[in-house]
């Protein structure tokens, strides 16, 4: 199976920590973020992943060909930043032929079961399942309501006025046809620009282990003191 890892982003709210180094790349209690995704991987039988690069390329590109065995990597650099969708829509091609494929935003932690949910985005036969969780702040958030099925009736990135605190996780697994919801033009979102559009089309994963998106310094700090391990889940 095939993944998406987004990791070109500018990680600009960890600095310093990202003065040197990518974001995808800082340490959680000593192990880098993208090697802790590659165990994740490994586990879960993903055998090739896409990472895409913008900020200190050449230091992600050394790091993946030192630490991806058993996984096959193709990276992307993206000189002007496609956006999470953007990127998906550039690269369609790698995934057509397959039956689905996972997105990762690299920037979250957790040592979820990924069997489970794709086991359960495969019983519903929808175009895309994404992973939910609880966050207490919502308005940071894209926001999800769903239905007795976990359908998704309603989305809404980052709403001024949150409906719930049921949030998209960074964790998708999507078929094909889920490019043909992804604007032609660049920056394209999937937050923004393509989920509200798979309302009644998209499932919610409820996701019960750890997980935590540390794209600021005090959930980075946060994940320094509660981080339990990737091998919780297997």
């Amino acid at each position: 199976m095939k993944a998406f890892l987004l990791a070109a982003g500018k990680g600009e709210r960890l600095r310093p920590l990202t003065d040197t180094i990518p974001k995808c790349l800082v340490s959680i209690q000593s192990i880098p973020l993208l090697a802790i995704w590659l165990e994740l991987c490994r586990r879960h039988g993903i055998g090739e992943i896409l990472v895409n690069t913008h900020s200190y390329p050449g230091i992600v590109k050394e790091f993946l060909r030192e630490h991806s065995k058993g996984i096959g990597v193709h990276i992307k650099e993206e000189e002007v930043l496609l956006g999470s969708a953007g990127t998906l829509l550039e690269n369609r091609n790698w995934v057509k032929d397959e039956r689905d494929f996972w997105i990762f935003y690299g920037d979250v932690l957790t040592n979820m079961n990924l069997t489970h949910m794709l086991e359960f985005h495969r019983q519903r036969n929808l175009i895309a399942t994404m992973g939910v969780y609880e966050v207490p702040n919502p308005e940071q958030c894209g926001i999800v309501t769903v239905d007795s099925e976990n359908v998704v009736q309603e989305f809404t990135e980052k709403p001024a006025n949150p409906s719930g605190n049921l949030a998209f996780s960074g964790i998708l697994v999507a078929t094909p046809l889920i490019f043909d919801a992804i604007p032609h033009r660049i920056p394209a979102d999937i937050g923004f620009d393509v989920l509200p559009k798979l309302v009644g089309r998209i499932a919610a994963y409820p996701i019960s282990e750890y997980l935590l998106d540390v794209g600021t310094p005090a959930s980075y700090r946060n994940a320094q003191l509660t981080w339990p391990g990737s091998g919780a889940s297997a």
